[in-house]
């Protein structure tokens, strides 16, 4: 027999978006929130530790393990796919990096039918969201909201070196990210509060754990949807072994990804009709568009080695100051262990015949092991090379009627030619800037790719061969009013009731940057849209 608990809004999931919601929601005390986590808690200190990031994405316990299904541009290559499976979702493992995409992103959703998503309509919910300790004073930027954001510090010498580097070359430096001309190389900004990490659940959760009508439960793995007819009144999990019912009285929410929410709606009967029934699913509302558009950032990387120990890296020249390092985080929380390593990025254009960026280019002033460890043995450093804007699309299906199996996630890497052609164009220059006079002191030597690689084929090969996601999956739940968007500019699901979905599935397009800050900003605007409250009004912007 199973359990039942009833509450008015059940949301699936506590990634940003869930912890977002969980805070606005249960802000009234008549209102009974639940939150629903498959994962455990978030106490593994290498979630705490900004510093950790690769051993806290790596962790298999605090992960799904998924891989995308074999990918037929990447010479058959499965691509790990790492995913939060722990309180606090992808928030409490990912890279702590915060941009919030270029401005003409949103302008773009709004144009594909995202009618209240401009810009102008989004930025009073970006700085709701921030305490941005960089800018106590821009129009741009929020002060007092639950997410706190500061400038990382330059603590790597090897960051000036960079920047002289791309200063060399002729661009332009950027200072704010996030501001309206998000262009040109600079420092970057991240979601850290006093030396720690800030998550969904540090930022939104931790706060109001006392409310008596916040509920969070872990350990809760959700099935799949309770509908009557075509509204939605709960949801079912295995609790512990256990089968447990949460039922809504207003709404049940998913906010479970762009691999969880679609799978769940179809796995309840809510999507494509044809391979619902092909795995024995009762088709109960035959929606084409559930899984499909998934695309995500892809990136490509160049390596050097050196023996000069200013990277960072574990070795007998750098052992005092590492010995330091850790001392000094101990003691006050400071030092390199308290920021996320990537210090510094820049966003440009692969040709003139773009209007805005579409590659960003990312240090890193660390060696990457050939054997995946998190921890750094030696010196060096690299770059990576990411399409900002991909046009490749791919979907999310089903593996089988079980929701303990992982669905079968295909990116569809590369399917655009224009994807590689664009990639080819930022990995020659990361090359180019690594070789500048900036970098000639430090006497390096080139090992991924290394110094065959010449001709644009071997670039090609390269990038086939090595090819990777920086974990922002989106627009596989695409917000819009065509026929095959899945939920409208209020992000209920089409033809459904008392069903929405709030989280990076619904983005009409990935953005220029990191996810992480626009799903917050999703996030806070669908709880006013939720509890029917008027939008913040739209902001007039500055001068650029």
């Amino acid at each position: 027999m199973s359990q039942t608990h009833e509450f008015d809004y059940v949301i699936v999931g506590s990634g940003t978006a869930g912890c977002v919601l969980a805070n606005r929601l249960s802000a009234d005390p008549s209102i009974k929130v639940v939150m629903l986590e498959s994962g455990p808690p978030d106490d593994s200190w290498t979630m705490k530790v900004p510093a950790a990031v690769a051993a806290a994405i790596g962790d298999p316990r605090l992960g799904w393990g998924y891989f995308s299904v074999p990918q037929a541009n990447l010479n058959g290559r499965k691509v790990a796919i790492p995913r939060g499976r722990v309180l606090g979702g992808c928030s409490s493992i990912n890279g702590m990096a915060y941009f919030r995409g270029h401005p003409q992103d949103f302008d773009d959703w709004a144009a594909a039918g995202a009618r209240g998503w401009s810009y102008r309509e989004v930025l009073p919910y970006f700085k709701l969201s921030e305490n941005n300790e960089a800018w106590p004073d821009s129009p741009l930027h929020g002060n007092g909201g639950p997410m706190n954001v500061i400038d990382i510090p330059k603590n790597n010498p090897l960051v000036d070196r960079f920047l002289q580097a791309t200063d060399s070359l002729g661009y332009p430096r950027c200072r704010d990210f996030s501001s309206l001309k998000p262009e040109g190389f600079g420092p970057r900004q991240a979601t850290i509060r006093n030396g720690r990490r800030e998550s969904g659940v540090t930022a939104y959760i931790n706060p109001v754990r006392s409310r008596p009508n916040l509920s969070i439960v872990t350990g809760c793995h959700v099935e799949r949807v309770l509908l009557e007819g075509k509204r939605a009144v709960g949801v079912r999990a295995d609790q512990l072994g256990q089968t447990v019912e949460y039922k809504a009285r207003r709404e049940v929410i998913m906010a479970a990804g762009a691999y969880g929410s679609p799978q769940l709606l179809m796995l309840s009967g809510i999507g494509p009709g044809e391979d619902l029934q092909a795995l024995g699913i009762q088709v109960v509302h035959d929606m084409k568009g559930v899984g499909l558009g998934l695309h995500d950032h892809p990136a490509a990387a160049i390596g050097y080695v050196t023996k000069d120990p200013s990277s960072y890296g574990v070795s007998l020249k750098a052992f005092p100051r590492g010995a330091w390092n850790v001392l000094e985080y101990l003691l006050w929380r400071r030092g390199p262990l308290a920021g996320n390593v990537l210090e510094a990025t820049g966003f440009i254009r692969s040709s003139e015949a773009e209007t805005r960026p579409d590659l960003q280019l990312v240090f890193m002033p660390v060696h990457r092991n050939p054997s995946g460890s998190p921890l750094p043995i030696g010196h060096g450093y690299g770059m990576i090379s990411i399409l900002a804007r991909p046009q490749s699309r791919g979907t999310v299906r089903l593996a089988s009627d079980n929701s303990h199996d992982a669905p079968l996630i295909d990116p569809n890497f590369l399917a655009v030619s224009q994807d590689l052609e664009k990639l080819l164009y930022g990995i020659k220059l990361t090359r180019s800037i690594l070789n500048t006079p900036a970098f000639a002191p430090l006497a390096s030597r080139e090992v991924i790719p290394g110094d065959g690689t010449q001709s644009d084929d071997d670039w090609r090969e390269h990038i086939r061969r090595s090819l990777v996601t920086v974990h922002h999956p989106c627009s596989t739940c695409r917000m819009g009013e065509d026929d095959k968007a899945v939920v409208d500019s209020e992000l209920r699901v089409r033809g459904m009731e008392g069903l929405r979905v709030v989280d990076a599935s619904v983005f009409p397009q990935v953005v220029a940057g990191n996810s992480n800050a626009g799903v917050v900003m999703v996030a806070e605007k669908a709880s006013d849209l939720i509890l029917d409250k008027r939008p913040l009004p739209p902001l007039d912007l500055p001068p650029a």
